[in-house]
C-alpha cells in the first residue's frame, strides 16, 4: 500500500532529526519489515489515511537549531545494491471504494505487528547484518532513499559495500547515478534535499525545497537562490512511470495546482546552474484529499408510455469517495423551477401519473460523504400521446412555371406545443403512378419545384405525432403556370424598298411556351439614334406595310410576341435602308467671326433634308451684285471657306448649294456681306529736333487710311531700341519729349490708327541729349557714432555720408554743402565730410549739390541733424553724515534715490592706499555711503558727472576724515557686600585705543533716575551709607580721553545692562552672599527684556535690507 507515513528518528553522529517516510510500492506488509530504529525512539508514528482529515499542523522540515545540521550537511552514502529480477511494482488504484475497507484493516495489522515488535525488544541495528534476500535489499535501499537527503543511509556497523545494477532508463535512481558518474570526473558536488508537501487538498499541493549544496574537495558551499533554476515534475502513474514538468523557476515553493482527487502523485525537484551540473532530489510522494464526485451524466429515457418515463443513469467518478445517493429533480412539465422526485442510491427511476403528450425537464447529481456534485444537463423527454385528426388541405400561395409554393395549417384541436410532422403526397395528371410523397417534415409550407410547366397536380397531406399518423387531408388540385414563348423568327421584307415605305412579314415563335400566341409586336429603330424602340404595330397579323420614313435611312426592325405564359424575347433585327433623292436647298452662307478688309470667311450649316444620303460636297458661288455674272469660288466637302483678293468697304452676294451621292440639290438664298475697311499703312521715319539738354521735338508725316479715316497716333520712347513705351497718343503730327537725361541716347517711332485697326510701326528714329549740370544727389544721411572711424566730438561736429549723382555727360568736379543759415560749404570729389566748429545742443538743416563744367547741379533733399550736448560739469561734494567707519557723502541737487528718467550720470572714485584712484560708486543717484573705513583716518574723493554727450570732467579733490570710535560697551557690574551698607563694585577693564587712555562712569539708581557715583580710570568703586532693605541698580560706561589741537576730548560708549542688588543685614556667614529671590526675578525680567530688544533689532535689519534689494532691482536698475 503506498497511502501511508511513518515518522522515524535517526541519530548519525550526534545530529537528531525528524523524517517523513512515505511507503511506496515497494512496501508490504508481507515483506519483511524495515531496520529497526534505535532502542531509544518509537518505531513508527502512523500517518493519517488520505481519505480522512488531515491533522491541523502540517509536517514542516527540520529547521536548524541549536546543535543541529541543516539536512543537506548530512553526510550521505550511495545507495545500497538493488537486484533487477526484484524491480518494484507499482501498486495502481484500480477499485478504490473496495481500497478504503481494506486500508483500515492494514493500519490496524501494521499496528499490532509494531506492537509485537517493541514488545520483543530488538535492540541490534539491522543495516549492520547482510540482507537476507534480494526483496529486502531492495525494501529497505526504497525506505533509506525516502527517509534520507537524497542518498541511502549506512548504519554504524561499518560500511557496506553496494552496487547499482539494472536502473531503468529515465528513472531517478539511473539519472542519480549518472549524475553520480558525472560528478566524479569533476571536483564540485551538487546536492538538493528530498522537497516537502504541506497544506495537501483535493486539488492542488504546497511543494517547497531547501537550496541547493555544493562540496568542492570535501568543503561545502550554499548558494543565492538566484544562482540556480529549478524545474519541478510530478507523476501519477507511479515512480517508475512518466514524469510531466510542471514549473521552471527560482522560487524555493510552488503550489501544484490541477491535482485529480484521491490521487497518488510523485515529485522531485532538479536544480541547474550556469557552473555546476544538474542535481536531482529524492522522489517524495503524496496523495490528494477526497472531494465530491463528479458532475454525472444526463439520465437516459429507456421507456415511456402515456402516463409514466422510465429513466436509468450511471455512476460518475466518485473523487475517492463512495457515491451514497443520487439526487434526480424535474420540473412537473410545467417548465418551472425544478423540485426533488427521486433521492436514493438507486440507478433508475420510474415517473408515473404523468399527463399524456407532455414534455418534462430533468436533471441529476450525485452525493458522497464529501458533499453534492453539481447537477447534470437538462434532458427534456415526453410522454406518448393521440393521433392527430385529418389536416386541412394545402392551399396554394404562389405557382411558377416550374414550381408550386403550398402552405398548410395545423389540424383543428391539437394544441400549439404539440409535435407534429406533416407528409405531403402529389399525384401528376395523366402519369399513372399515383400519390408520391413529395414532403416530410415540421414545417407549415413547402415549395415544389422541377415540376411540368402548365400541368395540373393533385395533393393531399398527413399529419403525424410520436403516436402514429392521422388520416389524409381532402384532395386538391393546382397547376403550374405556362413558360414565356420562344421569339418569333427574324423579320423580312416583302418586295422593293421605297422611298417612304417597306413591307415586313414574320413567322411565329417555334416554342409557344404552352399556350397560344394572343399578339405580335413590331418595333422600328433608326440605326443612328440607338437603342430606342418605336412599337409601329400589335396585333395578331404576321405582316405589316411600315410608311413615312425617311429616305436613304437605315431602319432595324425586330418583333416579340405575349402568351398566357408572358412576354417573349425579341426576334433577331432586320436592318432596310430606303433608297436616296437628291438633298434639299441650304441655308445661305453667312459671315465667320468679322470682316476682314481683304477677305471674307463663310460659314453654312448642311441643308435640312439631305435625301437619305451624306451631303458629299458644297459649292460657292459669288457676283459683285445679282445682275452681274456668277462665278464659283469654293468647291468642297468643308461647311466653310475664306474668299480672298477683295476690296475693303465692298458689299459681295454669295450663293451656295449642296450634293450627295444622288446629285446637286437647288441654290440657297443670296447672302450679301461687305468687306472691312483696313488699317493704315507704315509711318514714317519721324524727325527728331533737340530744343535743350532736357526737351526733344518729334514730329512725322500721315499714311495711307486705307478706307478709314485715321483717328490717332502712337508715339513709342525708350532709351532701350527693344524696350520702348508709349508716351503720346492724339491726332497731332508733332510732340515734344521733356524731362530727359542729359547725354542720353533715346529710340522713338510712330503707328497710325484708325477705326480699321493698328498700322505697322515706322523706322526708328534716334537721338542722343546734349550734356547739362550734374543730378540731385538721392542719397544723403547722418553717419552715426559707431560708423565713425575716428571719435569725433558730437556736441560741435556732424558726420554726412552720400552717393554720387548722374554726372549727365561732364565729370563731377566737387559739390557745395549748405548747413544752418544759409552757410556753403564746397568739398572736392568726395561722399562724405564732417561739418566742424557747430553749436553744442543745436539742430541744422543740411542739404548738398553736385558741380560739373556746366555748372551747379540742384540741390538735393534736406536732412534733419542735431549735435550732442556738451558733458556736464562735475557737481560738488560734501560728507553730511561722519562716522568712525563710515561716510555718507552727497552731491549736487537731486533726491537721494535714482530717477528712472534722469539722464545725467555720476562716477565717484576714492582714492586706495597704492594712491590711486578707483570708482566706488556709478550711477544716478546724489548720495552714496561708503562703508568698511577705518576710524580717524582721511579718505580722499572726486567725482565726475556724464551723459549721452559724454564724460564731463572729474572735480578737484575732496578729503573727509572718520570720526574715532566710542569704547564698546561693557558687561554688568558686579556688586560684593563688603559691610552691612557697604559694597565693592567692579567691572571688566578695556585697553587702552590707540594710545587713548580710558576712563569709567559708574551709575546708582535706588528709583528710576540714574545718578552718578564715580568717574576715573580705576575699575571698581565702594559704595557706603547706603539704606538697609533697599534695591538698587548700577551701571557702567566706558570713554576714551584723547587730545587734539582743540584740546582734551572725551568720547563715551554705550552703557552697560543694569545689575540689581539689595542692601541687607551682615549674616553670620558673610562670604555667602545668596542673591535674593526678588532680585533674581528682576535679573530675568532684564534678561527677557534684553532678548526681546535684540528680536526686534533683527527683524528691522531683515525688513531694511529687502526693501534695500528692491529699490536697487525694480527702481535703479
Amino acid at each position: 500500500m503506498d497511502t501511508f507515513s511513518v515518522f522515524k528518528v535517526v541519530e548519525e553522529n550526534g545530529v537528531r532529526k525528524v523524517v517523513v517516510l512515505p511507503h511506496s510500492a515497494e512496501f508490504h506488509p508481507s515483506m519483511h519489515p524495515p531496520p529497526h530504529p534505535p532502542p531509544h525512539v518509537p518505531h513508527y508514528m502512523h500517518h493519517h489515511h488520505a481519505l480522512l482529515p488531515h491533522p491541523p499542523h502540517p509536517v514542516y522540515p527540520p529547521v536548524p537549531g541549536t546543535g543541529e545540521l541543516p539536512p543537506q550537511f548530512i553526510h550521505q552514502h550511495p545507495p545500497p545494491h538493488v537486484f533487477q529480477e526484484q524491480e518494484p511494482r507499482s501498486h495502481g488504484r484500480t477499485n478504490f471504494i473496495q481500497r478504503d475497507e481494506r486500508s483500515l484493516k492494514m493500519q490496524e495489522h501494521l499496528k499490532k505487528r509494531l506492537k509485537d515488535r517493541q514488545a520483543s525488544g530488538h535492540t541490534n541495528n539491522k543495516l549492520n547484518s547482510p540482507p537476507s534476500s534480494p526483496h529486502k535489499v531492495n525494501n529497505s535501499s526504497s525506505a533509506a532513499v525516502q527517509n534520507g537527503n537524497g542518498k541511502g543511509q549506512q548504519g554504524t556497523g561499518g560500511p557496506l559495500k553496494q552496487k547499482q545494477i539494472g536502473k531503468t532508463k529515465g528513472s531517478p535512481d539511473a539519472e542519480m547515478g549518472e549524475s553520480d558518474t558525472e560528478s566524479k570526473k569533476c571536483d564540485t558536488h551538487l546536492s538538493i534535499g528530498k522537497p516537502v508537501v504541506s497544506d495537501i487538498q483535493a486539488r492542488s499541493a504546497v511543494l517547497s525545497w531547501n537550496l541547493p549544496v555544493s562540496s568542492q574537495n570535501g568543503e561545502s558551499h550554499s548558494h543565492s537562490p538566484a544562482a540556480f533554476t529549478f524545474e519541478v515534475a510530478i507523476s501519477n502513474s507511479g515512480k517508475s512511470g512518466k514524469f510531466k514538468s510542471v514549473y521552471v523557476g527560482e522560487e524555493l515553493t510552488i503550489t501544484l495546482p490541477d491535482l485529480r482527487p484521491a490521487t497518488d502523485y510523485h515529485a522531485r525537484v532538479s536544480a541547474t546552474s550556469s557552473s555546476i551540473k544538474e542535481s536531482v532530489s529524492e522522489l517524495v510522494s503524496f496523495t490528494t484529499e477526497s472531494c465530491e464526485p463528479d458532475c454525472p451524466a444526463a439520465p437516459k429515457l429507456i421507456n415511456r408510455t402515456k402516463n409514466s418515463l422510465s429513466l436509468q443513469w450511471k455512476s460518475s467518478n466518485d473523487n475517492g469517495s463512495k457515491i451514497t445517493n443520487f439526487l434526480l429533480e424535474w420540473d412537473e412539465g410545467k417548465n418551472g423551477p425544478f423540485k426533488e422526485c427521486y433521492y436514493g442510491h438507486l440507478k433508475q427511476y420510474k415517473l408515473t401519473k404523468l399527463s399524456p403528450s407532455t414534455k418534462y425537464s430533468l436533471r441529476l447529481a450525485a452525493k458522497n460523504d464529501i458533499g453534492m456534485s453539481g447537477f447534470s444537463e437538462t434532458v427534456t423527454y415526453y410522454t406518448a400521446g393521440m393521433v392527430p385528426p385529418a389536416p386541412p388541405p394545402p392551399v396554394l400561395v404562389e405557382a411558377g412555371v416550374t414550381w408550386l409554393a403550398l402552405q398548410w395549417s395545423p389540424p383543428s384541436g391539437v394544441s400549439s406545443e404539440d409535435s407534429l410532422t406533416y407528409t405531403l403526397d402529389m399525384e401528376e395528371e395523366g402519369s399513372g403512378y399515383g400519390f408520391q410523397p413529395q414532403y416530410n417534415g415540421d414545417e407549415l409550407s413547402c415549395t415544389l419545384r422541377n415540376l411540368r410547366r402548365s400541368t395540373f397536380y393533385k395533393f393531399r397531406l398527413f399529419a403525424y405525432n410520436s403516436e402514429g399518423k392521422s388520416s389524409p387531408s381532402e384532395v386538391v388540385e393546382h397547376s403550374t403556370n405556362p413558360d414565356k414563348p420562344g421569339p418569333p423568327s427574324k423579320p423580312t421584307a416583302k418586295g422593293k424598298i421605297h422611298s417612304h415605305s417597306v413591307k415586313v412579314a414574320w413567322e411565329p415563335p417555334k416554342d409557344n411556351g404552352g399556350s397560344d400566341i394572343a399578339k405580335y409586336f413590331l418595333e422600328i429603330s433608326e440605326a443612328g439614334i440607338g437603342s430606342k424602340w418605336d412599337t409601329i404595330y400589335s396585333g395578331s397579323q404576321r405582316e405589316h406595310v411600315c410608311d413615312h420614313l425617311k429616305p436613304g435611312t437605315s431602319y432595324r426592325m425586330r418583333v416579340h410576341c405575349v402568351s398566357r405564359g408572358g412576354e417573349s424575347q425579341a426576334s433577331d433585327i432586320l436592318t432596310v435602308t430606303t433608297s436616296a433623292v437628291p438633298p434639299g436647298p441650304c441655308p445661305p452662307p453667312c459671315l465667320a467671326g468679322k470682316a476682314k478688309p481683304k477677305e471674307i470667311t463663310l460659314q453654312w450649316g448642311p441643308p435640312l433634308v439631305d435625301g437619305g444620303s451624306d451631303i458629299t460636297e458644297y459649292i460657292i458661288e459669288m457676283a459683285n451684285s445679282e445682275q452681274e455674272e456668277r462665278r464659283q469660288v469654293y468647291q468642297g466637302a468643308a461647311p466653310e471657306c475664306t474668299v480672298c483678293n477683295l476690296l475693303p468697304g465692298r458689299m459681295y452676294c454669295f450663293w451656295l448649294r449642296a450634293a450627295n451621292r444622288v446629285g446637286f440639290g437647288p441654290h440657297s438664298d443670296k447672302a450679301e456681306i461687305c468687306t472691312a475697311p483696313g488699317p493704315p499703312d507704315q509711318c514714317c521715319k519721324p524727325t527728331i529736333t533737340c530744343k535743350n539738354a532736357a526737351c526733344v521735338a518729334v514730329s512725322w508725316e500721315s499714311p495711307a487710311c486705307n478706307g478709314a479715316e485715321i483717328s490717332e497716333y502712337r508715339l513709342e520712347w525708350g532709351q532701350v531700341e527693344g524696350s520702348m513705351h508709349v508716351i503720346y497718343t492724339g491726332p497731332c503730327q508733332s510732340y515734344e519729349v521733356k524731362g530727359l537725361t542729359p547725354a542720353t541716347t533715346y529710340y522713338c517711332r510712330v503707328q497710325a490708327v484708325n477705326i480699321a485697326g493698328v498700322g505697322l510701326f515706322g523706322e526708328t528714329g534716334v537721338v542722343t541729349t546734349p550734356a547739362s549740370v550734374p543730378a540731385a544727389v538721392s542719397v544723403l544721411q547722418l553717419l552715426e557714432e559707431d560708423q565713425m572711424e575716428v571719435p569725433l566730438p558730437l556736441s560741435t561736429c556732424l558726420a554726412i555720408q552720400w552717393e554720387e549723382p548722374c554726372c549727365h555727360g561732364a565729370e563731377i568736379t566737387g559739390y557745395n554743402i549748405e548747413y544752418g543759415e544759409k552757410q556753403l560749404v564746397t568739398v572736392g570729389r568726395n561722399t562724405s565730410h564732417i561739418l566742424e566748429n557747430l553749436l553744442p545742443d543745436t539742430l541744422y538743416r543740411v542739404r548738398i549739390q553736385a558741380i560739373n563744367s556746366f555748372g551747379v547741379g540742384p540741390f538735393s533733399h534736406s536732412i534733419k541733424a542735431k549735435t550732442k550736448p556738451l558733458p556736464p560739469d562735475p557737481p560738488h561734494l560734501e560728507c553730511v553724515v561722519f562716522s568712525y567707519q563710515s561716510l555718507k557723502l552727497k552731491w549736487g541737487e537731486g533726491p537721494s534715490r535714482a530717477l528712472i528718467t534722469n539722464p545725467t550720470q555720476f562716477n565717484l572714485q576714492m582714492e586706495d592706499r597704492f594712491g590711486r584712484f578707483v570708482t566706488v560708486y556709478s550711477g544716478p543717484c546724489h548720495t552714496y555711503k561708503v562703508q568698511r573705513l577705518s576710524e580717524s583716518t582721511t579718505y580722499y574723493f572726486k567725482i565726475q558727472a556724464y551723459n549721452d554727450a559724454g564724460e564731463g570732467e572729474f572735480s578737484d579733490v575732496y578729503a573727509f576724515t572718520t570720526t574715532k570710535s566710542p569704547p564698546a560697551s561693557l558687561k554688568a557690574p558686579k556688586a560684593n557686600q563688603l559691610e552691612e551698607n557697604t559694597y565693592e563694585i567692579t567691572w571688566e577693564p578695556l585697553q587702552p585705543m590707540k594710545g587713548d587712555s580710558i576712563v569709567y562712569i559708574l551709575q546708582l539708581a535706588a528709583g528710576r533716575e540714574f545718578d552718578q557715583v564715580y568717574k576715573g580710570p580705576e575699575t571698581s568703586f565702594r559704595l557706603t551709607g547706603l539704606q538697609t532693605n533697599c534695591e538698587y541698580r548700577i551701571r557702567v560706561c566706558a570713554g576714551r580721553q584723547s587730545q587734539d589741537a582743540a584740546g582734551s576730548q572725551e568720547l563715551y560708549g554705550p552703557y552697560s545692562p543694569s545689575a540689581v542688588f539689595s542692601s541687607q543685614k551682615q549674616e553670620l556667614e558673610p562670604q555667602c552672599a545668596a542673591v535674593p529671590p526678588e532680585l533674581a526675578d528682576s535679573k530675568k525680567t532684564l534678561h527677557e527684556e534684553r532678548f526681546i530688544a535684540i528680536v526686534l533689532l533683527c527683524g528691522f535689519a531683515v525688513v531694511a535690507i529687502l526693501f534695500a534689494v528692491v529699490i536697487q532691482y525694480f527702481v535703479i536698475k
